[in-house]
C-alpha cells in the first residue's frame, strides 16, 4: 500500500505521543479537489474504521480508507526539514501531474476521463 520513511515515522510518533486524547493512527486520504483534480489529506484518527487498510510502522499506525487506497498505492511519505520549513512530503507514483504546491495531483485515469485536457 504505502510506506513511511524512518524520518516520517519518528515525527509521527512524536506528534501522536504529544496528543492529550488517544490516537489510533494517522489517517491518510485523498479527496476530489485542488488544482490538479485530487488533494491529499492527513489527520489524526481516534479509531480504525471498518474497511481501513492499517499499516504499522514501528508501532505507529497509518490508516487508509477503501476509497483512497487505489490512489495511494505505492505512495511514500517522508518528513523533510529545509530552510523553507518542515513537513510531510508525499511521493505518489500514480500522479501523472501535480500542482506547484505539491498538495494536489492528477492520475492517468482522471486525465483520460477529462479527454487529456490541460487544466490549471
Amino acid at each position: 500500500m504505502l510506506t513511511l520513511t524512518d524520518a516520517a515515522t519518528r515525527k509521527l510518533t512524536e506528534i501522536i505521543e504529544q496528543q492529550p486524547e488517544p490516537v489510533a493512527g494517522l489517517r491518510v486520504f485523498v479527496q476530489k479537489g485542488g488544482c490538479s483534480g485530487y488533494s491529499y489529506g492527513m489527520s489524526l484518527a481516534p479509531q480504525v474504521e471498518e474497511g481501513d487498510w492499517v499499516g504499522d510502522f514501528g508501532g505507529t499506525k497509518v490508516l487508509v480508507d477503501p476509497q483512497s487506497a487505489p490512489l495511494l498505492q505505492g505512495v511514500r511519505i517522508d518528513f523533510v526539514e529545509s530552510l523553507q520549513g518542515a513537513g510531510f512530503a508525499i511521493s505518489n507514483p500514480n500522479a501523472v501531474r501535480s500542482c506547484g504546491c505539491g498538495s494536489s495531483f492528477e492520475t492517468a485515469e482522471a486525465s483520460e476521463a477529462a479527454g487529456g485536457e490541460e487544466r490549471a
